[in-house]
């Protein structure tokens, strides 16, 4: 099971309950790195989804499929809600959500295959994992400096933090962008992910028109994207330009369409 990944977002949680009584009432209203989110909202997209976690809203075909769509829609439900309602909601619905995931390490549930609309479908268990990725990316990424607004300061992240995240991000690469990434990778290649969180995984075609894209362990192709896994978490979701990050040994030509289209949600 991902118990791994349950205490990486136990452990980005905690942080995140420490950052939040620093912030003050005009640096919520600050924009965020989350283009079209302020402060505030990425904080409401957090409490959204721990909320709907443990009180699940009845299915309604008129909701955005998209998935981002439908993140900002469920943020602009709170856009008139005060910074404390917000907040008391994240910290209601926060730790109810960690339970659910602790639930959901155990057989027979941690095996049930999830859908989640627009992202794909996991084994229950990794959900934890779903959350660890969520809360370091946008309290990393979004929230803090220097690419966020907020000027405060946590330790550097662990590989316990950063490996969880990972394992997320390659288990939705195949399902996020379906045919579309599936199109660019005609020929395997590597990601070498260095420092916290490192791994090396093999990123094989489709072996047939209407499949995806297989994510293995280890090195089975001559051309490799070299990054930080910390970095891996910035320009895999589009937070910043891959060319920024990566180093490719190989045939560029290779790995470049996949890199450009890449859009980890």
């Amino acid at each position: 099971m991902t118990r791994a990944g349950l205490t990486a977002a136990r452990s980005s949680t905690a942080q995140l309950a420490e950052i939040i009584p620093q912030v003050d009432d005009g640096q919520w209203e600050l924009p965020s790195a989350c283009a079209g989110w302020r402060v505030i909202d990425v904080l409401a997209h957090l409490a959204a989804l721990a909320t709907e976690a443990v009180d699940p809203p009845p299915p309604d075909p008129t909701l955005p499929k998209n998935r981002e769509r439908y993140h900002d829609l469920r943020v602009d439900e709170r856009r008139g809600w005060s910074h404390a309602e917000v907040i008391d909601e994240w910290r209601h619905s926060t730790p109810r959500q960690l339970d659910l995931l602790a639930a959901a390490q155990e057989p027979p549930e941690a095996d049930e295959p999830v859908e989640v609309p627009g992202l794909g479908t996991y084994p229950r268990h990794l959900l934890a994992n779903t959350m660890a990725f969520n809360v370091f990316c946008h309290l990393r990424n979004d929230l803090l400096a220097p690419d966020g607004p907020l000027p405060l300061t946590l330790p550097e992240p662990t590989g316990d933090q950063v490996a969880p995240a990972i394992d997320f991000m390659l288990a939705g690469l195949p399902q996020m962008q379906g045919a579309e990434l599936t199109a660019t990778v005609r020929h395997p290649l590597v990601l070498d992910l260095t420092g916290p969180g490192a791994t090396t995984v093999t990123v094989h075609p489709a072996t047939d028109p209407d499949g995806q894209l297989t994510v293995t362990p280890g090195v089975d192709a001559p051309t490799r994207v070299h990054s930080t896994a910390l970095a891996f978490i910035a320009w895999a979701t589009t937070r910043s330009p891959w060319r920024d990050h990566c180093r490719i040994t190989g045939d560029p030509a290779v790995a470049t369409p996949f890199l450009d289209h890449l859009d980890i949600i």
